[in-house]
Parts: structure tokens; C-alpha cells; sequence
């Protein structure tokens, strides 16, 4: 069903009519729509305000995630990566089609995120990378997950891309990690339409992200290492020169244009998602929905219910009246354990799922956006309290 079927859709009209006069002027007077100056622009714009040294604009969140796991096959060799198992579908997808095993770990409850224990029990020889995800706007990060990660000589991998603005210590997440993505897709924090990001402090992994943006091209490098393979090769034509077996995952102009006049706005966008989230849990009975959430340093992508009672066919019946657009199952539509291109292309799991399973088959979310009131909210939880 489409938005405008929904009094309560989930997700607002995120492109104002700035943004459509900034992109219009931008068209008028340019000649250049391909990767280029707006892009880098961009990308100086967003570093500054994740706090890294380096960002790689792409075409989406799911192709960043591909390029996380071709970087970290590219500097650690194939084996493991473990995943929870609330995730995105190309967190797994990646793994998958690269090469490299998927392992599947259990969440926490209070914040969708990987477990530490149960990543700490997951750890082999063979575990080449860790895909973190920060689910739903909850920060999924701790000091133990950074730890096992750098005593392992694991690379740690951010996905922020549902979680713009999430914290942990102060710190952005994504910027903590060895290797970072974020998703502007129309329904996230902010949007440059389609569109993606990949970040980093490495200035070894800047320069590969860079090259596997663009077909592998050393011409997209820095000049030390386009001089480094035209010394190796001095057989093969600098301009067609292809150092890793990249892909064409390059954004646009437009994109980046977008995602200028959208940045300035993100910080008040995630103040009032986080108030939103506040309230949702505030007001919600506590005997018969889960609200103990770890609250701290989250953005709120969207409104969890999760119910301790069998309940689940009144709730969607009442979300249903009150014109509320919902999604069963919360991250990705649940366990990816479950679905079907993972059991076809195998996987271990370590551990059990016990929670993720329990997330799959008794929880929804809701959208949150900046136009919510707090009446809006505290009327549904009122009707979903008396179920």
C-alpha cells in the first residue's frame, strides 16, 4: 500500500521544496551530473560531521555494504564474518556473494544489536570481520565488542545505516569502527534519494574504497599510489589500470547536491526522533510490551513494539483502524536465519537465536518522523494499552 493511504505513514515527505529548488537550480546551471565536485564536496561536509578522516559517497547503503566486505576480503583474506541475525538482507547478501562464510549470532533484547557474549563465543581462526549493526537508531556498540574485535585482529564493520547520529561515548557511531556505511535512502534520517557513504580513519582503506567505487581504477587513488602501479606495471596504460576487482558503485552529483541542503537539518531531525521514541516508551504498558530499550545514545529510526502476550493479531487490527503503517518483524522483516536465500546458500549459526527469533515472531515498528506529535503518539499507545 502506498503512503497516502496512511494517516501514520512511515516515513514524511523528507524532501522539501528547498530541496527540489536547490536540485532545479543545480540541473540549470551545470554540465556535469557525474561523480564530481558536489560529490566531494559532500563527502568533506559528512567527515566533518561524523568525525573521520575519510568518506567514499556511493550509490546506496546495500553497495556499501558489498565494498565493506570485498575491503576486508581484499586486506584479511576469505573466511568468517560474523553477523547478527537481525540485520539487513545485504549484510548477509555481501558474505555471501563474495566468498566468505556466514556466521549468525544472537541480539540483545534492549537494543536489537549484536550480543557480546555471543560474539565472543563465535570468534575462530577463521573469523575475518565483524559486522556490526545498529539497528532501528540504537547504538550497537560497547567496549567488550571493541575489544574482541582488536585482540583478535578482527576488522570491526559499522552499519549505520538505519542509525545516523547514534552515539556511543560521545563518539558518532561510525566513526569508531575500522570501516563504516550509511544509507540516504528516502526513508532514513535524511536522503539524497539512493545513496550511501563509506567511512574510515585508514587511509590504506580510503584509497581502496575509492578504487572499488569505480572498477578498480588506480586513476581514482591518490597520485603515491597511482605511481606505485605504474612502477609495478609499467606494461598497462595508467588510465586503464585496475588494482582490485572493483565495481561501478559510483553517486551523482544530484545525489550529492540533495544530501547538501539535507545535512544542516539531520541534527534537529534526530533531536525530535529521539523525544518521539521517549514518549512511545513512556506511555506504553509495561506488562504488556517490552520498554526496558537502552536508550542511551540512540537516533530512533522508528517506534519498536514489541508484545509479552499473544496479543499480535488486536495490535495490527488497532493499527489498522488508526491508519498506522507498521512492519512486522522489525529489522529487514527479522531472522535473516529464516529466509530463504540464506538457507540456500548456508550458513552457521553459533549459539542460539533465542532473541531474534523472539523479535521475529512477536514485534512490529511504527515510523517516527519529525512531524509526529506528541499527542499523535500518546493517543496510540493509549488504544494499544487498552488491547
Amino acid at each position: 500500500m502506498g503512503q497516502n493511504k496512511f494517516s501514520w505513514p512511515l516515513i514524511n515527505d523528507n524532501i522539501t521544496t528547498s530541496d527540489k529548488k536547490v536540485l532545479s537550480d543545480f540541473i540549470l546551471n551545470t554540465n556535469r551530473f557525474t561523480n564530481g565536485p558536489k560529490v566531494k564536496e559532500f563527502e568533506a561536509a559528512w567527515s566533518e560531521w561524523l568525525g573521520v578522516k575519510y568518506s567514499v559517497m556511493i550509490n546506496s547503503g546495500a553497495s556499501a555494504n558489498y565494498m565493506q566486505i570485498a575491503i576486508a576480503k581484499h586486506l584479511y583474506g576469505s573466511g568468517e564474518v560474523i553477523v547478527p541475525a537481525m540485520s539487513w538482507v545485504s549484510d548477509c547478501s555481501s558474505v555471501i556473494n563474495l566468498g566468505m562464510d556466514l556466521v549468525f549470532v544472537d541480539v540483545n533484547l534492549n537494543n536489537f544489536s549484536m550480543s557480546s557474549v555471543a560474539l565472543k563465543n563465535a570468534i575462530s581462526s577463521k573469523t575475518k570481520a565483524i559486522m556490526l549493526v545498529h539497528g532501528l537508531g540504537f547504538n550497537a556498540l560497547n567496549e567488550e565488542i571493541i575489544q574482541i574485535a582488536k585482540e583478535n585482529n578482527i576488522m570491526l564493520l559499522e552499519d549505520v545505516c538505519e542509525s545516523h547520529g547514534a552515539k556511543f561515548n560521545e563518539k558518532r557511531a561510525g566513526s569508531i569502527g575500522d570501516l563504516s556505511c550509511f544509507s540516504f535512502y528516502f526513508g532514513h534520517h535524511m536522503t539524497t534519494i539512493e545513496g550511501g557513504i563509506l567511512c574510515t580513519d585508514s587511509e590504506e582503506i580510503y584509497q581502496l574504497a575509492r578504487m572499488f567505487r569505480s572498477h578498480g581504477f588506480t586513476r581514482e587513488a591518490s597520485p603515491e599510489v597511482q605511481k606505485h602501479y605504474a612502477a609495478t606495471y609499467p606494461e598497462l596504460n595508467p588510465l586503464f589500470t585496475f588494482s582490485v576487482p572493483g565495481f561501478n558503485m559510483r553517486s551523482t552529483e544530484l545525489n550529492a547536491v540533495l544530501g547538501l541542503n539535507q545535512l544542516p537539518r539531520l541534527d534537529s531531525a534526530i533531536s525530535a526522533r529521539k523525544n518521539n521514541l521517549k514518549i512511545w516508551l513512556d506511555n506504553l504498558d509495561s506488562s504488556l510490551y517490552y520498554t526496558k530499550f537502552d536508550q542511551a545514545g540512540n537516533s530512533s529510526f522508528a517506534l519498536p513494539l514489541i508484545w509479552l502476550t499473544d496479543i499480535k493479531d488486536k495490535v495490527c487490527k488497532i493499527l489498522e483502524e488508526e491508519g498506522v503503517e507498521y512492519r512486522l518483524g522489525t529489522i529487514g522483516g527479522g531472522n535473516q536465519a529464516r529466509q530463504p536465500y540464506t538457507k540456500e546458500s548456508g550458513y552457521v549459526i553459533k549459539g542460539t537465536l533465542e532473541n531474534s527469533d523472539f523479535i521475529h515472531d512477536n514485534s512490529l515498528y511504527v515510523g517516527n518522523h519529525t512531524e509526529l506529535t506528541k499527542d499523535q503518539i500518546i493517543n496510540l499507545t493509549t488504544r494499544l494499552n487498552n488491547v
